[in-house]
């Protein structure tokens, strides 16, 4: 009965850590399917959270070999700069009369959630120890996400502005990822240790700033 609870213990822990994480998840997904023709979106997010899903198992499976690549973090977290301004400021074709095609928003979702799934899965890793519990706690968080994107897509048309938090929470992401891989971490306090801490907290603030910014001023001008 004492092995039961703790199997249960870490179980519900994986469920909770996943849901927390999933938030970010949700984003990405509104943010990739907001341009998608009204009567494609719920294919495009149920196609894409499904491959996202699926990569993301694979990932959990080969997380310890995943880990040995040099600055892994690093190069996730410049392609999720990327990934963020394009999701705000677009480019001009996703702009024209028709808007993003379903396929370019599962695409979109795939590789976004694929990059930030690199610390979801340690995360839940450090709680579960085992694939099983990582596998259970993700396969319950999808509807969850599903759910979610759908109400974060629906605010999206009311208030604008959500596009920007949106676009900002996954710089400040990308930032974090940069700056807590462990081969940026010893290279920041091996060159300015004094200013390693400050370049911790200041480099996801300027990427916010950046992204959102740029993004800002491309949207205006078209």
């Amino acid at each position: 009965m004492e092995f039961l609870g703790l199997e249960l213990a870490t179980l519900l822990q994986v469920i909770g850590v996943d849901l927390i994480l999933s938030g970010d998840n949700a984003i990405v997904i509104a943010l990739a399917a907001r341009n998608v023709p009204a009567e494609q979106r719920k294919k495009a997010i149920f196609w894409g959270t499904f491959g996202a899903i699926v990569l993301r198992l694979i990932i959990a499976a080969i997380i310890v070999w995943l880990l040995k690549i040099p600055l892994i973090s690093s190069i996730g977290g410049i392609l999720l700069i990327r990934i963020a301004y394009n999701l705000l400021a677009g480019k001009d074709k996703e702009h024209k009369d028709g808007g993003n095609t379903a396929a370019s928003a599962v695409r979109t979702i795939i590789i976004a959630d694929a990059v930030m799934s690199l610390d979801n899965v340690l995360a839940l890793a450090g709680v579960a120890h085992d694939f099983v519990p990582i596998l259970i706690g993700i396969l319950i968080s999808i509807p969850i996400i599903i759910w979610g994107s759908q109400i974060i897509l629906s605010a999206m048309e009311k208030f604008p502005i959500i596009i920007y938090a949106g676009a900002g929470l996954l710089a400040y992401t990308a930032g974090e990822m940069i700056v807590r891989d462990r081969k940026i971490d010893i290279f920041l306090h091996s060159l300015a240790p004094n200013l390693a801490q400050t370049i911790h907290v200041g480099l996801p603030i300027a990427l916010v700033i950046a992204v959102v910014g740029i993004g800002y001023y491309k949207r205006k001008n078209k």
